[in-house]
């Protein structure tokens, strides 16, 4: 695994770098391999990279889009990951609708609603092995990242793309479906993008080689033959010790 570190002086500088790198690992994959196969996080720091990336060419014809997790709400709820990616991104760039593929969230309960999609992930990739392009992730004041909250049932599961999970800590207070560390850690490049004061803790703990991957789920991302890159804004490094900031 390769790790990388890049801090930036505001969330808009990270949002103009994490918007350059989504690009360029697209056209590499096209290249490499004619399209480009992404999961997609929510949150505030994403959101502000969909809107931008929407603005920017990409040869969109050639994305396939999953969500790396997502609340078990309609996709028209704002709630929803998939929903803001679609306001902020989808609706406004030329990827066939055939090449979405958001989770099922009107199948109930949300353990089924998690089979379904697991089987759609396990179809799209014909069986065989199950490798992202790019996944990108954002990162919890309590340490989750995608829906893999501290404690819970989901990181210990293994045999299953995606699986349920109940809510967390945090608001708000609905089940999820999200990728599991074996997904996650399959894909050729990981990307988190974290903004804001609120993370700076979090973020230091989460690069200790002493984390705890119970208490810190972000701490159990180690891709294991792809890059794994944070992108930071300068609030949220502000406790990273100094061999990162250089």
């Amino acid at each position: 695994m390769s790790r990388i570190v890049r801090v930036f002086p505001s969330s808009q500088a990270l949002a103009d770098a994490a918007v350059d790198q989504i690009r360029a690992l697209a056209a590499g994959a096209i290249a490499a391999r004619g399209r480009f196969v992404i999961a997609l996080t929510g949150g505030s720091t994403p959101e502000k990279t969909y809107q931008q990336l929407a603005h920017r060419k990409s040869d969109w014809g050639r994305w396939f889009v999953f969500m790396g997790d997502d609340r078990h709400v309609p996709l028209h709820d704002v709630r929803s990951n998939f929903g803001m990616s679609q306001r902020t991104l989808l609706n406004n760039v030329p990827i066939p609708p055939a090449q979405l593929f958001p989770p099922p969230t009107a199948v109930q309960p949300v353990e089924a609603c998690a089979e379904e999609y697991d089987r759609t992930v396990r179809t799209f990739f014909s069986g065989g092995p199950v490798i992202f392009d790019l996944v990108l992730l954002g990162l919890g004041d309590d340490g989750h990242t995608a829906s893999l909250f501290p404690h819970a049932a989901a990181l210990k599961r293994t045999a299953e793309c995606v699986t349920s999970s109940p809510p967390g800590i945090l608001p708000p207070p609905v089940n999820r479906v999200t990728f599991t560390f074996p997904v996650l850690n399959s894909a050729r490049d990981v990307l988190f993008l974290v903004a804001g004061a609120n993370k700076a803790g979090t973020m230091a703990r989460v690069l200790n080689p002493a984390a705890n991957v119970e208490d810190t789920p972000a701490a159990g991302i180690h891709p294991v033959r792809g890059t794994l890159t944070f992108l930071l804004d300068a609030a949220a490094a502000a406790q990273l010790p100094a061999e990162f900031l250089k």
